[in-house]
């Protein structure tokens, strides 16, 4: 909705999906460092597998966040760098761990958070990406909880039973505070 204002969009967790894609550029690092067997048959990191090693071994996390983050913070500023060359009115950074990083807050104008009930989220995530319940409430509890989400914020929209039109409303009343 932000992009329809001319915003534009720069998605972390889509970048570091890329980076994982089959021929993503941390592909190499992670099969050097995690082996063949946590990688798809088509090349791509095996999420499933990865995650399960993650949650039951920091280090493990760890070692792949030190693959993947600095490609991504890499992409990000290449991104950043070409909406600022094209003249981008605003630049809409999509970073679902924001909160956890810590160095974000001083790089950022302003940060918005689209906030709902912990209960919808887990469900919007299981419809959208197939986890079973047990698996996203452990991915949720592995992140900073929703009130530190809050607490960072300076704007929030509350989208807990809203109609995409209301959201629409919402995201119009907001748009002057972010120069849109």
């Amino acid at each position: 909705m932000l992009q329809a204002r001319r915003a534009a969009l720069i998605d972390a967790d889509a970048i570091a999906r890329a980076s994982t894609a089959a021929e993503g550029a941390a592909i190499p690092a992670i099969s050097r460092r995690f082996g063949a067997e946590f990688l798809t048959p088509a090349g791509a990191l095996d999420r499933d597998k990865m995650r399960a090693l993650a949650f039951s071994d920091a280090s493990a996390k760890h070692a792949l966040e030190a693959i993947v983050h600095p490609l991504v913070a890499k992409e990000i500023e290449s991104q950043f760098q070409a909406a600022q060359a094209a003249g981008m009115a605003c630049v809409v950074f999509d970073i679902p761990l924001l909160t956890e990083s810590g160095h974000w807050r001083g790089k950022l104008d302003r940060i918005l958070v689209i906030d709902c009930l912990v209960s919808t989220q887990i469900t919007r995530t299981v419809t959208r990406s197939q986890l079973s319940e047990i698996t996203v409430r452990q991915i949720i509890q592995a992140q900073a909880s929703r009130e530190q989400r809050l607490a960072l914020a300076d704007t929030v929209i509350y989208n807990e039973g809203l109609s995409l039109a209301q959201l629409r409303q919402q995201v119009e009343q907001i748009a002057p505070y972010f120069g849109l």
